[in-house]
């Protein structure tokens, strides 16, 4: 039978490997907006894209092609971009495609060799199914994403960035807790369940990251007034708490989610909501033994807001800003860990 060669720690390793991977591009994401790489590749070939221009001409057939976007005929074409600078931002677009075919291609590859060697524990396969359609969902939102800034405008649409990014992480998310279910599966344990006060402590977390793929979008870390550590961009923007500018018009929903001085002003305050939650969080599962769980969501948050004070007081410096893109996935990480030890205990 199926269930008596199920080898779920192997899976399971397997899993979180691929959350690694996830990871990573979720930094090379970051990246690739602060360079403003993005719509740099106007085509999506999913087969033949895995191989970048090799000779001088097809170097000039992908420069002449982003030379029709609106980024290099309002912004990059009067600053006299090069080929040389074309090339920059091109490679970390083609290195966070290339990251996505290999999220897909891993996952899929496992899943369907677990399915045939009947290694696949009983209920588990539908879950396997459910992560490889959201990680082909995530490439065609990605390229929905890039098409915004193809046709549309000099950048990627917030919104569709938002959506790309959310979708990661609630894939990273999926890997993670999929792959605790199959190491508690292992130790003969049953699987864990998502508690009211779990749900609360994700969605927290998941209006914070949303918020702040919102600031990113909208490039709305620089409106802080900074320098290279300006003690003027924190806690205060420009030297007010509550900044000056907000444009009101289009009513305060409208303001939330479109204007930089309000949407980083809430992503920069809303955070503390999530370390109280955190901070809970932490406690209970510390209180039922899960000591490590505790020590590692303290350590994820309390690096994550300083990182943010860092990066907006540097003046966005790109490192601490890819920086703090990369822990902000492993802060998801490690919550849904916490919340999958809360869950074991209930």
């Amino acid at each position: 039978m199926a269930g008596d060669r199920a080898r779920p720690l192997a899976l399971a390793r397997w899993l979180m490997m691929v959350a690694a991977l996830v990871v990573a591009i979720v930094a090379v994401g970051g990246i690739t907006r602060l360079t403003e790489s993005g719509v740099s590749i106007t085509e999506w070939k999913p087969v033949s894209g895995v191989l970048p221009p090799l000779n001088a001409a097809q170097w000039q057939a992908e420069f002449a092609a982003y030379r029709q976007t609106p980024q290099y005929i309002e912004i990059n074409g009067p600053a006299g971009m090069t080929l040389a600078t074309y090339k920059f931002i091109f490679f970390w677009e083609w290195v966070h495609r290339l990251l996505a075919r290999a999220i897909g291609t891993v996952l899929a590859l496992v899943t369907v060799g677990f399915w045939i060697k009947g290694r696949i524990p009983p209920g588990y396969k539908q879950r396997l199914l459910s992560l490889v359609a959201l990680v082909g969902l995530q490439g065609a939102v990605g390229w929905w994403m890039v098409q915004s800034g193809i046709q549309y405008d000099t950048k990627v649409s917030h919104f569709r960035l938002a959506t790309h990014l959310l979708l990661a992480l609630a894939t990273l998310g999926g890997l993670v807790w999929t792959a605790l279910d199959l190491r508690a599966l292992a130790r003969g344990e049953a699987r864990s369940r998502l508690t009211r006060f779990g749900s609360l402590v994700l969605g927290l977390l998941t209006v914070q990251l949303f918020l702040g793929a919102l600031v990113a979008g909208l490039r709305a870390g620089h409106v802080s007034g900074a320098g290279w550590f300006s003690w003027d961009a924190w806690p205060l923007m420009q030297g007010h708490f509550f900044p000056e500018g907000i444009g009101w018009s289009g009513g305060a929903l409208h303001a939330l989610l479109n204007d930089p001085y309000l949407t980083h002003f809430t992503h920069r305050w809303w955070a503390w909501a999530v370390v109280m939650a955190l901070v809970v969080l932490a406690r209970r599962i510390r209180s039922s033994g899960s000591r490590a769980a505790s020590i590692t969501i303290h350590s994820a948050f309390g690096t994550q807001i300083l990182l943010g004070i860092a990066t907006v007081m540097s003046g966005i410096t790109l490192w601490l800003a890819v920086l703090h893109q990369l822990v902000g996935a492993l802060l998801l990480a490690t919550t849904v860990w916490g919340v999958h030890v809360l869950g074991r205990r209930a």
